[in-house]
């Protein structure tokens, strides 16, 4: 082998563990935002009441034209 071949290896095995590394970072951040997010108790939807039923449909079809 010789010294070009020798850099490239490390050159490539350093990259690989740096990128690996970032890969997992974001990934466990990620993880941890969307259970954090879950264990904030994100309010409840409140049941929909029939008048609200009706003014999300007229809402709706509004949008439509």
């Amino acid at each position: 082998m010789n010294m070009n071949q020798i850099i490239n290896l490390i050159i490539r095995q350093v990259m690989r563990r740096v990128v690996n590394g970032g890969i997992n970072a974001g990934m466990n951040a990620a993880s941890d935002a969307m259970s954090n997010r879950g264990r904030k108790g994100r309010k409840k939807q409140q049941p929909m009441v029939e008048d609200d039923y009706y003014e999300d449909e007229i809402q709706r079809r509004r949008n439509m034209r």
